[in-house]
């Protein structure tokens, strides 16, 4: 399959293909928080009916017992995308929590290695990635009487620097309730708390390959070895009582480059016997910064 080409995306052209506008992202305040959530239940029942598209994360799962909440369960089903990208042990978090709230829970097959732009794995990858995973779902969606596919999409991420995938996502009629009703990653973990969901306090975990350099092919025994070293490092380090709940274990070609929580970092790069549990790779480091999300995209040019 050729590579398609992919727009540029200011954070202004995000806010523009998505359907409302967006208010500034503000602190936890009750009262600003519970108007958000009465804008967001209006905005799921004028939806009618939805397939959430639910990674597991906070965010999805939020916006799944919200569409739940403002819906009913009969209108609404959740899809998690199958694919080598998507650890084994958020599949099965996933299937879990979507069992709890009574909601149908499909997992269709996505095929981001088809495409060439995933797997040269530019800083559009995501790009890519979300156009695969929303041509999955707009027909599974129009196959069930559904009305719209719903992304867990924030106020944050639409000003969080490039992600193409928001913007992939969204050219393909992706609703973003989250982001139109301005609820930020704070807000949607405080209103997490306040409904009593297990993903209040979730650790962020996204796909597999954000671990891996740009420029660095991905494929399927990359992704692989990456999911083997991270489950080899957190059961090392839970055994440990080293008390880590942040860690990626980034994929630089022949390095891996261990990410911890910052106050972790040193307790970590003194336990050698650890990083040892890390197989397939010629040298394993602690990156001495800690763990930052995206801490790739800090390797792309400046403009």
């Amino acid at each position: 399959m050729s590579s398609e080409p992919v727009p540029e995306l200011s954070a202004g052209r995000v806010l523009e293909l998505s359907s409302g506008r967006v208010p500034e992202p503000v602190g936890v305040d009750g009262r600003v928080l519970a108007g958000r959530l009465d804008d967001l239940a209006v905005r799921l029942a004028e939806l009618g009916s939805v397939l959430v598209a639910f990674s597991g994360g906070a965010d999805s799962a939020f916006l799944l017992a919200a569409a739940v909440r403002a819906l009913g369960v009969d209108r609404v089903v959740a899809a998690t995308a199958i694919s080598p990208s998507l650890p084994g042990t958020e599949q099965r978090a996933a299937g879990d929590f979507a069992a709890e709230l009574g909601v149908r829970h499909l997992t269709p097959a996505t095929n981001e290695m088809g495409r060439d732009g995933y797997r040269a794995n530019g800083p559009d990858r995501c790009y890519f990635c979300k156009a695969e995973l929303t041509e999955t779902l707009r027909p599974l969606a129009e196959s069930l009487g559904l009305a719209h596919v719903v992304t867990g999409t924030n106020a944050d991420d639409a000003v969080a620097g490039f992600r193409p995938g928001i913007g992939a996502a969204a050219a393909r009629g992706a609703r973003t309730p989250l982001l139109d009703a301005g609820l930020t990653k704070a807000q949607v973990r405080e209103a997490s708390r306040w409904w009593g969901l297990s993903t209040w306090d979730k650790p962020a975990a996204a796909c597999l390959a954000s671990r891996v350099a740009y420029g660095i092919t991905v494929s399927p025994a990359r992704l692989a070895r990456v999911e083997r070293a991270e489950a080899a490092l957190r059961a090392a380090v839970h055994t440990a009582g080293l008390g880590v709940r942040n860690l990626r274990v980034r994929d630089l070609g022949t390095v891996a480059m261990v990410e911890v929580d910052a106050t972790r970092v040193r307790a970590l790069a003194a336990r050698p016997e650890l990083l040892a549990v890390i197989e397939g790779f010629d040298r394993v480091e602690v990156d001495p910064r800690g763990f930052r999300s995206g801490s790739m995209n800090e390797l792309l040019p400046r403009s």
